[in-house]
Parts: structure tokens; C-alpha cells; sequence
């Protein structure tokens, strides 16, 4: 049972059993452990995150009632002052990831994987890494362009579907990725399915922006991470499970 906070400091409960005693801390329950799934975030610390390069989370990224928020307020250049892109401690290369978000109104955000981490190479993750795009399509300027929508494999396939939440509204998305088998989906609904590493992946690379960097998209194994674009954004219930 977990409940979180409104932008107007109320707990609301994500289900009707939650007291407003209880955090929004990841639990998972024995079948859930049997099968395999570990927590990637424990509600209380940003234990197994870094910051891309290998620093310390930074203070932007704060734990609220079991909630990771990057708290926007202070910017620099584009991103947050004391925040950046995090990365999980630990590479993954078979993996069904499972988290939910919200965005502030407006907000840009994103879940990359695959990363190959090189800040001498690489400034930032999507250098390297596809992404899950997350987004206010409502008014965010990137939802007017197809690919760059919430949900989609960003800038390279759209969603089947329009399935996302209004901004400040919680979001569940999966991310799942096998032998090169790449499914994404949002809210319970398969929105993206693609081959990774095949012709037609290398093509569709090549037909968008990550033809400027050649080694986009070709790791097989790598970190996974939340992005910093500069606006409120919120996590809660990250979990994995490797395959």
C-alpha cells in the first residue's frame, strides 16, 4: 500500500486501503522476489544511483515520502543546479524494468537505457542510450513533433497508442528488453515494440538525430537512467527484473 503527495502537500492515496501514516516506499511482496524482481529504489535514499560520470546524486534530487523528485526550482543553463542525469549503479542488459511518473505541466523528461558510460566520449547519456520519452504532451513544444510524445522510443518510433496522463498525474511505464526483442509500455498498454541492433534499427538511426553519434543505440548491456531536462519530475516504485 503506498500513497504520495500533491502539489498541494496532500496525501492522496493510490489505492482505498492506504493510511496517510504509510510512505510511498517500494514493497515488494515475496511472489514478487520469488519471480525475480528487486527494488532499484528503496523510497528512503538515492542508494544505487549516481550522478552520470560517477559523482553523487546531487541535492536536486530529493526523497519526499517515498517519492524521488528533482526539484526544478533552481536551474543551470538547462538543467538543475545540483541535479543532472542519474544513473543506476549497477548495468543491466536482459531486463523488464517497471516505475511510474509524473511530470509538472509543460515538463520534459525521459527513462534511458542501454547507457555506456564515457564522459570522456560521451557528455551525456542519450549519446549512447534509446530513451522512453516522458513528457506533457498537452503543451510541452516537443509533443508537436511525432516521436517526441510521451511513450515513445524518442526520435525514433511513436506510440501506437496515445495512453499517457495529464501533467501531475501518475504514469506506469515498462520498459522491456530481451535479445534484442524492445517492447515500452504506459499505462498497461504496449505503445512501442521494435528489433534492436538489426538493419532496420541501424536505419532508422541513421534517418534521425543520433546519426551524429555513431555508437547510439549499439550497446547490448548498460546503466540505466533518469533524466534531468530541467523540470519537476517524479519517480516512485522503480523495480527490475533481470531475464
Amino acid at each position: 500500500m503506498t500513497i504520495s503527495c500533491n502539489n498541494d502537500g496532500e496525501k492522496v492515496s493510490d489505492n482505498d486501503t492506504s493510511t496517510a501514516a504509510e510512505p510511498a516506499v517500494t514493497v515488494l511482496t515475496q511472489e514478487e522476489i520469488n519471480d525475480g524482481w528487486q527494488a532499484m529504489f528503496d523510497g528512503k535514499t538515492t542508494a544505487g544511483w549516481h550522478k552520470y560520470g560517477g559523482a553523487p546524486v546531487g541535492s536536486a534530487w530529493k526523497v519526499e515520502d517515498g517519492v524521488l523528485h528533482l526539484d526544478a526550482n533552481q536551474k543551470e543553463n538547462w538543467q538543475i543546479k545540483d541535479g543532472g542525469d542519474i544513473v543506476s549503479d549497477k548495468e543491466y542488459e536482459n531486463f523488464h524494468l517497471k516505475l511510474e511518473w509524473k511530470i509538472d505541466t509543460c515538463g520534459n523528461s525521459g527513462i534511458i537505457f542501454n547507457i555506456h558510460e564515457d564522459t570522456a566520449k560521451y557528455q551525456f547519456p542519450w549519446m549512447t542510450g534509446p530513451e522512453m520519452q516522458v513528457l506533457d504532451n498537452k503543451c510541452h513544444p516537443d509533443a508537436k513533433i511525432i516521436k517526441h510524445r510521451a511513450g515513445d522510443l524518442y526520435d525514433l518510433i511513436t506510440s501506437a497508442l496515445e495512453t499517457v496522463k495529464p501533467a501531475l498525474e501518475w504514469n506506469l511505464a515498462e520498459i522491456k528488453s530481451q535479445n534484442g526483442t524492445l517492447e515500452f509500455y504506459l499505462n498497461g498498454v504496449k505503445v512501442v515494440t521494435t528489433t534492436m541492433w538489426d538493419e532496420g534499427w541501424k536505419k532508422m538511426i541513421a534517418g534521425s538525430k543520433f546519426k551524429a553519434w555513431p555508437d547510439f543505440g549499439t550497446y547490448k548491456k548498460g546503466h540505466i537512467a533518469l533524466q534531468d531536462h530541467g523540470n519537476h519530475v517524479w519517480f516512485k516504485n522503480i523495480r527490475i527484473k533481470e531475464l
